[in-house]
């Protein structure tokens, strides 16, 4: 197929090719791997690049990457290999010594290991850089071994500080090896932040200090470019839509002793909650319409998100509708209400929702959060159970939001009424006010 970039593809083509360390966070659809692939084209023809690495979601790293490389004319010549599954396989990936070698996160800890002192990749991609948020992963202590050994390193993203500016650490230490935020979490924590919540001696969460936002979007902006895809890209209209149930009395008094006491007994079991997040997770799971007990066990509590479910189906009219479940008994409760619903995990339930062929789909958004392109079968989204984490929330609504959608994106959050759902809600709202300040303040100017 031959490529016709937009203006801010070869835009953001080009600021790769011109830093040599850069983070870009386009919104899902903009094409960013495409845009890498041509810039990783022009730098292997330019003697600016030789043997590059590409790090992705596992699934993302199995079809996406191979399939952009394959599907584009002006990227023939380029060799790649696809360095998952097993120890061999790998192995025999690596030895190819392909212009790129793709590889899944989970694998990057055994690739540096096994590598020591023959590391031989002078450019690295992090496809989702906010998987390397955290400094105490292994992923991230790695990478940072070999830092010194890349020559150019570019982070793609679209959620750059999901759960706040505090994500921002670890993904520029990879990017510049602290040049701009500082070589150490406890340096920038002191110089950007104030603790917020704590208890005694032990701090839970940190706020950033007046002035500290400002002040680390101007250190970043240099390397950093950002995009919305609406500011692009001919995006479908979206609505929100938040469905309200009222749980029943006796649901009620369970849910209120349980969050008052911390224990509550119910149908016989002891249902106990140890701290506050193991809290917060149950009284989650009471709001959906079940909970489990201490060996395993389902216990139902009520349907009134099943009824809700039920109407919003019917109201399609028809229309295909995917529903985002978070707890397992979520999934297997849906399923006896409605047998017909079809999970979406392998290749052919992707192929079959696109084609029409399901009118039910049901996901998780850990499982299908990237590189899902789903736009084709349907325009509803459904969130049963909902998720604390925006990047998550944000994916998945992306997998009919986006550029092809050729309907109206309908999302329904279906909230139990005075429950934790209102709470997480309203958090993942706060979560994407601040990294929507941060993508506005690294904005790319395509005139200047």
């Amino acid at each position: 197929m031959q490529y016709k970039p937009y203006e801010y593809q070869e835009y953001a083509t080009r600021f790769i090719q011109t830093h040599e360390a850069s983070a870009i966070f386009l919104d899902c659809g903009m094409g960013k791997s495409v845009i890498t692939l041509t810039a990783i084209k022009h730098l292997i023809a330019n003697g600016k690049a030789r043997r590059v690495l590409i790090i992705a979601p596992l699934r993302v790293a199995q079809t996406t990457w191979p399939d952009e490389i394959r599907k584009w004319d002006h990227l023939n010549g380029l060799t790649f290999a696809v360095a998952v599954g097993t120890c061999e396989q790998r192995i025999a990936a690596l030895r190819q010594k392909a212009d790129i070698t793709i590889i899944n996160r989970e694998n990057v800890e055994w690739l540096i290991a096994r590598s020591g002192q023959k590391w031989c990749f002078d450019t690295v991609v992090v496809d989702e850089l906010s998987s390397f948020k955290s400094y105490q992963a292994k992923r991230f202590k790695y990478l940072l071994k070999v830092r010194p050994f890349v020559s150019r390193i570019v982070g793609l993203t679209g959620t750059p500080a999901s759960n706040g500016l505090m994500d921002l650490w670890a993904e520029f230490r990879v990017l510049d090896m602290g040049e701009r935020l500082g070589r150490y979490i406890t340096r920038y924590r002191e110089t950007y932040f104030t603790p917020d919540k704590r208890n005694a001696q032990v701090v839970f969460s940190y706020k950033p200090l007046p002035g500290a936002e400002e002040r680390i979007y101007e250190k970043i902006g240099d390397m950093t470019i950002s995009m919305k895809a609406k500011e692009y890209l001919k995006m479908p209209e979206l609505m929100q839509n938040n469905v309200y149930v009222k749980l029943d009395a006796k649901a009620e008094r369970v849910y209120a002793e349980l969050k008052d006491e911390m224990v509550v007994e119910l149908k016989g079991a002891e249902i106990d909650a140890v701290n506050a997040a193991v809290l917060s997770n149950k009284l989650l799971q009471m709001s959906n319409g079940a909970i489990y007990t201490g060996d395993g066990r389902v216990l139902p509590i009520h349907d009134k998100k099943l009824d809700a479910l039920e109407d919003l189906f019917e109201s399609a009219n028809g229309k295909p509708v995917l529903v985002a479940h978070w707890f397992k008994h979520d999934l297997s409760r849906i399923k006896v209400r409605f047998p017909f619903a079809r999970e979406i995990k392998t290749a052919a339930d992707i192929r079959d929702w696109n084609n029409g062929g399901i009118t039910m789909g049901l996901i998780h958004p850990a499982a299908a959060g990237h590189g899902l392109n789903l736009q084709q079968g349907g325009s509803t989204i459904i969130w049963f159970g909902l998720t604390w984490s925006l990047e998550l929330y944000q994916q998945l609504n992306a997998r009919l939001y986006r550029q092809g959608q050729k309907e109206t994106v309908v999302i329904h959050h279906i909230l139990a009424k005075g429950t934790m759902d209102e709470r997480v809600l309203r958090a993942v709202g706060e979560k994407d006010k601040t990294q929507t300040a941060l993508i506005d303040a690294v904005r790319a100017e395509l005139g200047r």
